[in-house]
C-alpha cells in the first residue's frame, strides 16, 4: 500500500474512500471523484493490475522456498509491491478509481504480505515474533472490519499514518531477509530494514487505536 496511493486503504477495515480522506482529518483529493457508474467498473487498469500481482503471489513465494532463487524471490516481491504504487496512480491520474478496485488493492496488499511472511519464518530468513505481530493485527482487523461491513455498512477511510506503517512494513522485512539471507550488502540491508520495520509497526498500531475512534464515532452517527 503505497503512500499517495488513491485506491489503498487499510483493507482489514475497508475503509470507504481510498484516496486518504479520514474521518477525522480529510486530505485534499487530486481528482474529482468519479461518477456513481464509473465507481462500479470492473475491468480498469488498475483492477487488472491488482489482479496480477495476486496471480505473482505464489511466485514468489516459489522462489523464496527454493533455495538459490532467494534473490530473485526478493526482487519479483519487490515489484509487487511497487506496482501497488503504480496502480495507485494510475487510478489517480485516469480517473479509473472503482468500488471493486478500493477492495481489491488493498486485499492484494494483504495477501502479499501474509504470504511473504509466512514464507520467509520457514526460511528462517525473519523472526515468527515479528510477523506475528503483523499478521495478527490484520487477522483481527479483517474479522471485525467484515463484521462491520456486511452487517452494519461501515467503511472507514484511510489513514495517512496507515499508509506510512504500510509503506515501512512492505520495504522493512524484506530487506531484513535479504540480509538473513546473505546476499549482497547483507549488513546494511539487515540494518536499514530494522529501521524501516520498527517505524512501521509502531505506525501500525498507532493506526489501529486511531481506526478504533473512528469506528466508535461511526457508531454514533449510524447506531442501527
Amino acid at each position: 500500500m503505497a503512500l499517495g496511493d488513491p485506491e489503498s486503504q487499510e483493507p482489514t477495515l475497508m475503509e470507504g474512500d481510498t484516496t486518504g480522506s479520514e474521518a477525522s482529518q480529510a486530505p485534499q483529493a487530486s481528482a474529482a471523484p468519479a461518477p456513481p457508474s464509473d465507481l462500479d467498473r470492473i475491468a480498469t487498469v488498475p483492477n487488472l493490475l491488482s489482479a496480477i500481482r495476486i496471480l505473482l503471489i505464489p511466485v514468489f513465494v516459489l522462489l523464496l522456498l527454493h533455495h538459490g532463487t532467494e534473490l530473485a524471490g526478493l526482487l519479483l516481491l519487490g515489484a509487487v509491491v511497487s506496482t501497488d504504487w503504480v496502480d495507485g496512480q494510475v487510478a489517480r491520474r485516469t480517473g479509473q478509481v472503482s468500488n471493486l478496485g478500493k477492495i481489491l488493492d488493498p486485499v492484494a496488499d494483504r495477501l502479499a504480505i501474509a504470504a511473504a511472511l509466512i514464507t520467509l519464518v520457514v526460511r528462517h530468513a525473519f523472526p515468527l515474533w515479528a510477523a506475528l505481530l503483523v499478521l495478527v493485527r490484520d487477522g483481527l482487523l479483517l474479522v471485525v472490519g467484515s463484521v462491520f461491513l456486511f452487517r452494519r455498512k461501515i467503511r472507514l477511510d484511510v489513514r495517512w499514518i496507515g499508509k506510512a506503517a504500510t509503506f515501512d512494513l512492505m520495504f522493512g522485512f524484506p530487506m531484513i531477509a535479504w540480509g538473513n539471507f546473505g546476499l549482497a550488502l547483507h549488513a546494511l540491508m539487515l540494518a536499514g530494514g530494522w529501521i524501516l520495520f520498527s517505524i512501521g509497526i509502531v505506525l501500525y498500531y498507532i493506526a489501529t487505536v486511531l481506526y478504533v475512534f473512528d469506528l466508535r464515532r461511526a457508531l454514533r452517527v449510524s447506531p442501527v
